[in-house]
């Protein structure tokens, strides 16, 4: 099946409901043993990528990220198109909830024209590689004045047959409260979507933010590689 046809199959008020209460979801087998590996064969491609960071040396972690150039390959410009239309209602009703004075356009170019009117015009998807020792400090992926405040990451490796350890941690920051940690462990081929940086709760007296990091465990061993797509463009 076609990744478009399987993004238009998958139950997105279901997918609605979960990011409202937790502010992250998985969708499954988004992607065959095929694409994964198709995915990190291209890595040492050299005219694939814009940009290599090599995290310990800003002290992001221990790994190494690349990010991509335009025009980015089929499936990953497919994801990102058709994703997109379904995760622009929710990052809108968030928005709503908090009267915050920003209403997000349904069609993913309609966002990058924004971004380019705003100098944003290099691509933030990225392809992430973590060996033994590996790991990524708790952070938020905001690359510019205009941003979207949802971002998802496919997982190309099989947890506990490719590597261990390594797993995807994210904090809910309560106010007038102590940090909540999640710990998820998606499968290879599955897509996280999940909050850039906050998320709007109910509370007594209306709703509040609960500002959101994510970072990735410590691997203790062997290879594991990820995929994450970010919709809005970059500065540099």
């Amino acid at each position: 099946m076609m990744i478009a046809q399987k993004i238009q199959n998958t139950d997105w008020q279901t997918i609605t409901e979960t990011m409202h209460t937790n502010g992250y979801t998985v969708i499954a087998n988004l992607l065959t043993d095929e694409q994964c590996e198709m995915l990190k064969s291209e890595y040492n491609n050299p005219y694939a990528y814009r940009k290599t960071v090599v995290m310990e040396r800003h002290r992001f972690g221990l790994g190494e990220y690349k990010y991509f150039n335009y025009p980015l390959p089929d499936i990953i410009q497919q994801i990102r198109t058709n994703i997109y239309p379904h995760l622009a209602p929710i990052a809108n009703a968030w928005f709503r909830a908090l009267n915050m004075d920003r209403q997000f356009p349904l069609e993913h170019a309609e966002l990058l024209r924004q971004c380019h009117q705003n100098g944003q015009q290099k691509a933030t998807v990225l392809i992430l590689k973590y060996g033994k020792g590996g790991f990524n400090t708790l952070h938020q992926d905001l690359y510019g004045e205009v941003y979207f405040p949802i971002q998802t990451v496919l997982f190309l490796n099989e947890p506990d047959q490719d590597f261990t350890g390594g797993e995807f941690v994210l904090t809910q920051q309560i106010p007038r409260a102590q940090s909540k940690a999640i710990v998820l462990k998606p499968k290879k081929g599955d897509m996280l979507i999940f909050t850039t940086n906050f998320k709007p709760a109910k509370g007594t007296k209306g709703y509040y933010r609960v500002n959101m990091k994510h970072g990735v465990s410590e691997v203790k061993t062997g290879e594991r590689h990820t995929l994450g797509i970010i919709f809005h463009d970059a500065v540099s």
